[in-house]
């Protein structure tokens, strides 16, 4: 991604010597599992009546996002993406992600019906 995508107030300069201001996200640091704030959920929203878990609330790097949801993939069986902060699931696994997610240790609460 070029500088110019992320600048910040200004679309062009006639000053050669004009620096652009940028927004820089820094990377917050992966929470302690004990310290995650996870919630677990079946969503139907916006997908074509098809059931998938969504597990949202995760603080950290998007690499430690992308591994714990391969783990919960390959432990379930199934197809799924991790970004955004969320990991979804596709299919209903929504105890089984749950009781994984406690026997890693991670704080972990069971959101929606």
């Amino acid at each position: 991604m070029s500088k110019k995508n992320n600048a910040v107030g200004i679309v062009y300069s006639t000053n050669p010597d004009y620096k652009y201001q940028v927004n820089e996200q820094a990377e917050t640091d992966t929470l302690p599992p004990k310290q995650q704030d996870l919630r677990v959920m079946i969503d139907r929203k916006k997908r074509a009546g098809k059931s998938v878990t969504l597990v949202t609330g995760f603080v950290g790097k998007e690499e430690d996002l992308e591994k714990l949801g391969k783990l919960l993939k390959t432990k379930c069986g199934c197809g799924g993406s991790a970004k955004d902060n969320e990991i979804l699931i596709q299919g209903e696994f929504k105890e089984k992600v749950y009781a994984l997610l406690v026997e890693m240790g991670y704080g972990v609460k069971k959101a929606g019906g």
